[in-house]
């Protein structure tokens, strides 16, 4: 993966969220939203240094839950990991932005899942078979990270919860009971908590 300053990363103009109906927190209606954001009319690498900042552009990112029966995988985000001002927050969600490279610069959908697969495989090794399903979108503007980024939510469903991390920034990893997030709610970072209440059935 390239560093921050010279990544090109997969973006969708803002105004089309809002066409499609701007949301807070979490939809399961992604397909809706993903049919019509990733087309290559709409799809654009742009420098990641220029729109950390800008609500101009939303920046995908796949975010996969990695389920076990019960269970799910879980960590605690370090200084390796890209977003510093996640640091220090536990987190369910395995991912991260759709690099131009990793993408071989293609737009549409197919481009897409290419980058989502090379990133998990690059932070995670799956030791388990298991499928993996669209569960959502996350949209979070209450906060700095979230107005520039639209979270892809994924959950992959293991056989077996085998999962070892690859990276150091991926710290504390381990998989943990879903009954007992909700009492550790308030540890983990914004769209790890939006799928606490709303895709795990925590409420």
């Amino acid at each position: 993966m390239s560093s921050t300053s010279s990544e090109r990363v997969l973006v969708v103009p803002a105004s089309e969220l809002d066409r499609l109906g701007r949301f807070q927190g979490f939809r399961a209606d992604a397909e809706r939203y993903l049919s019509a954001l990733l087309t290559p009319e709409l799809m654009a690498y742009r420098p990641r240094s220029e729109v950390e900042d800008d609500p101009n552009w939303k920046q995908l990112i796949p975010y996969v839950v990695l389920r076990a029966g019960a269970a799910v995988f879980s960590y605690t985000r370090g200084k390796s990991q890209g977003e510093s001002r996640l640091h220090r927050l536990r987190s369910l969600g395995v991912g991260g932005h759709v690099d131009e490279a990793d993408a071989e610069g293609g737009c549409g959908r197919a481009a897409y899942d290419t980058a989502m697969a090379r990133e998990l495989a690059e932070e995670v090794d799956v030791q388990s078979r298991g499928v993996m399903t669209l569960a959502g979108l996350i949209n979070d503007d209450s906060t700095p990270v979230g107005s520039v980024h639209l979270g892809v939510v994924h959950v992959f469903e293991l056989d077996a919860p085998r999962v070892v991390p690859r990276e150091e920034g991926l710290a504390d990893s381990r998989f943990v009971p879903i009954a007992e997030l909700p009492t550790a709610r308030d540890e983990f970072e914004t769209w790890s908590r939006f799928c606490i209440d709303e895709l795990l059935g925590s409420r």
